[in-house]
């Protein structure tokens, strides 16, 4: 994990926003970025001087633009904006993506567009370093002029008012921000709008759901293979031929990921094999067409990620500066289309994957589809109908793969007009986001039921049996959750695999998100 994070607006990449959000590394401001920030300062104060009609500098907002504020009146402006744009309400946003925002929000600034005082940028890097967290509701953003509302709520707390977390206590933020031994920031021309025109919380949310998601990718795989084995899968629907004349990246990568977990093992047969041993030559789609389906959300995650990665190294705010040419523009950078359509994907591609795992799940406890084990892999020892095995397991599978399926909806196309119609055209790109997080950790369970019924079978099977890299998938899921014998409570044991899963593939994965809790 990263010790430190330089931002320079440029070279940020998913993992150092997961390595600032969950590790806490060090985020540290390069010499030359506080000399671009300084001349982006610098320019704007001359455009000031000539006296220019700048939006959001000398005007009012949104459809009140066109209202030009007299220049003793411009700072109270920028303060009035966040009070009234500090419009949020639910539940705050997880500490994780509030530093993530924040990160992101200091790196937007880090690209010299903006037009802030230094001290604006470094005053949201010592709230990073030393633990001072604004709390954001979660809910009010339309994701055009970027995240307005939540984004107030940050800015708030830079100013020394709001709400904040520190040191696990929530306080007031002026006081928080003393206790830290941080200096409020007075907020200057452009300043407010600088700090909450942007995409930042989504962007925030994106860029953990998109390292989180690939991860669970490799899980559903290793679930995918076990399922495989417990099943006495056909291996001719991994053979690398089938894949190289359809060499979509992310099906030939699940292909052959599954074929290497499944190495050596005695469970899985070939066609010839199978159509002596079992009567048929190939398995059912959700088994044979794994690598296609797996391979095809592998296949979004990446478009989301190269989205998420555009966007957490841009200027998203307005209006603009640009020292070169000595103007600052109004445009609409602030607009999160490019994410919401990416989370929206991201989303459906991991509903997708939980539906073909809850699809595994019901065979494993099939006896007329599970190729010999007993109903619901209850075992010999008990007697059936007494005991109801893993039956119900499925049953919180289909629930979350169905609640997904609502959720998947996507958010992209809605738009809900704005400021008296003049922001009439919005993304809904926090929203998309929220949903891809409440996607991802559904499939999160439904991928912890699989390893469960699986592991499972695995014991009725023979664990002896299994291939190199799903005897190590088997061992770690034992380590945590005994053998089924008799009926117990069953959701425990999904919440210990769930917690545990992710060190399947590697031990440096970040923990669940933390809730914020009021102290």
């Amino acid at each position: 994990m990263h010790k430190e994070v330089q931002i320079d607006g440029e070279t940020l990449t998913i993992e150092d926003v997961v390595a600032v959000a969950y590790g806490r590394a060090k985020v540290c401001v390069p010499e030359k970025v506080k000399a671009r920030v300084g001349r982006s300062r610098q320019i704007l104060e001359k455009i000031m001087e000539k006296g220019e009609i700048i939006y959001g500098v000398n005007t009012g907002f949104g459809a009140l633009s066109s209202i030009v504020i007299p220049k003793d009146e411009i700072k109270q402006l920028q303060k009035n904006l966040i009070r009234s744009h500090a419009a949020g309400v639910g539940k705050p946003l997880e500490t994780e993506v509030v530093r993530a925002a924040m990160l992101l929000r200091a790196n937007t600034l880090a690209k010299g567009y903006s037009g802030v005082r230094l001290e604006v940028l470094e005053t949201l890097v010592e709230m990073l370093n030393k633990g001072l967290h604004p709390i954001i509701p979660a809910k009010g953003s339309v994701g055009a002029s970027g995240d307005l509302a939540p984004l107030s709520h940050m800015v708030l707390v830079v100013t020394g008012e709001g709400t904040a977390e520190y040191k696990g206590k929530i306080m007031d933020g002026k006081e928080a921000m003393e206790k830290a031994g941080i200096k409020p920031v007075q907020l200057d021309f452009k300043e407010g709008i600088a700090l909450n025109n942007g995409t930042q919380i989504m962007t925030a949310i994106a860029a953990l759901n998109v390292h989180k998601a690939e991860n669970l990718i490799k899980v559903a795989e290793i679930a995918a293979a076990l399922t495989m084995e417990a099943l006495l899968g056909v291996s001719d629907a991994l053979d690398e031929k089938i894949h190289r004349v359809r060499p979509h990246a992310g099906q030939v990568a699940t292909a052959k990921n599954i074929k290497k977990l499944i190495e050596g093992s005695q469970l899985i047969q070939t066609g010839k094999e199978a159509i002596t041993s079992l009567g048929r030559l190939h398995d059912a789609y959700s088994l044979r067409c794994t690598p296609q389906v797996l391979g095809a959300a592998r296949d979004a995650l990446a478009y989301a990620r190269k989205v998420v990665e555009t966007e957490i190294n841009s200027a998203t705010d307005n209006p603009l500066v640009f020292p070169d040419e000595g103007v600052c523009l109004s445009g609409g950078n602030f607009h999160g289309q490019p994410i919401s359509l990416a989370m929206d994907l991201l989303g459906m591609a991991l509903a997708v994957v939980g539906n073909l795992s809850e699809r595994r799940i019901a065979r494993l406890l099939d006896e007329k589809l599970n190729n010999g084990l007993p109903a619901f892999l209850v075992p010999p020892s008990a007697e059936k109908g007494l005991h109801s095995g893993l039956m119900t397991a499925q049953y919180t599978a289909a629930a979350l793969a169905s609640e997904n399926k609502v959720l998947a909806h996507p958010a992209c196309v809605d738009s809900i007009p704005t400021s008296a119609n003049f922001e009439d055209f919005v993304s809904m790109g926090t929203t998309a986001a929220q949903k891809a997080a409440q996607i991802l950790e559904n499939t999160e369970y439904i991928i912890a039921i699989e390893l469960l019924c699986a592991a499972q079978a695995i014991d009725l099977r023979g664990p002896e049996k299994l291939g190199k890299g799903t005897r190590k998938a088997y061992t770690a899921i034992r380590n945590v959750v005994p053998m089924l014998r008799e009926d117990k409570v069953l959701s425990e044991d999904v919440e210990r695999i769930k917690r545990v899963m992710y060190t399947l593939l590697r031990p440096e994965q970040p923990s669940q998100p933390r809730r914020q809790q009021a102290s």
